[in-house]
């Protein structure tokens, strides 16, 4: 939810301000982020993160996988990181170029990002957040819905654009491309 009547915004007012809440910024406009998340969306980032990371281990791959709270800076071109409008942080990312990584956060696309969907943040996740991480170039976006148990997955087409999303439920296979990495949702299912 914005703040009330907010100010735009960029990362240099961001790291000065001083508020007990969780603030994403899109656009220039601060997005309190509280209450804090549910214990069912909490698990599943436990669950997910863990089978991404014994993946990336498992098989050797350069990407490291992150969970929030943990800043995601996309910068424009010719744009540096203090006048950044858009600051995030994304339930799970995936990130595979090291060069983003920065003591501040993630400063750049991720590879990968899920957002796991609570009541007070769909229109964030299913809109604003979707619109841009398309901006961004985020490779893979998926969208986790715990109250409906459904996932939307958005993918970068040949145009650099999401196509449609593929749909599945909490009883399906999913394949995360990137890495090439299948997640059998039923089994997360059973430890909710």
């Amino acid at each position: 939810m914005p703040l009330i009547n907010p100010s735009p915004i960029t990362y240099k007012d961001y790291i000065n301000m001083n508020v007990k809440d969780t603030l994403e910024v899109i656009d220039g406009i601060p997005y309190n982020m509280s209450p804090s998340p549910s214990r069912i969306h909490q698990k599943i980032i436990i669950e997910l993160v863990t089978l991404i990371n014994n993946h990336l281990k498992l098989n050797n791959m350069p990407c490291e996988v992150y969970s929030s709270p943990l800043d995601v800076i996309f910068i424009n071109e010719n744009e540096d990181i203090y006048s950044s409008r858009n600051i995030v942080q994304p339930d799970i990312l995936v990130i595979c170029d090291k060069n983003k990584l920065s003591d501040k956060g993630i400063i750049g696309s991720p590879d990968f990002i899920i957002e796991i969907v609570s009541p007070s943040s769909a229109a964030l996740d299913y809109i604003k957040k979707l619109n841009l991480y398309n901006q961004y170039k985020v490779k893979e976006y998926w969208i986790i819905n715990p109250a409906t148990l459904k996932i939307l997955v958005y993918k970068l087409m040949e145009n650099n654009e999401y196509g449609q999303p593929e749909q599945f439920t909490f009883d399906d296979i999913v394949k995360l491309d990137l890495l090439n990495l299948t997640i059998d949702f039923n089994l997360i299912k059973e430890v909710l």
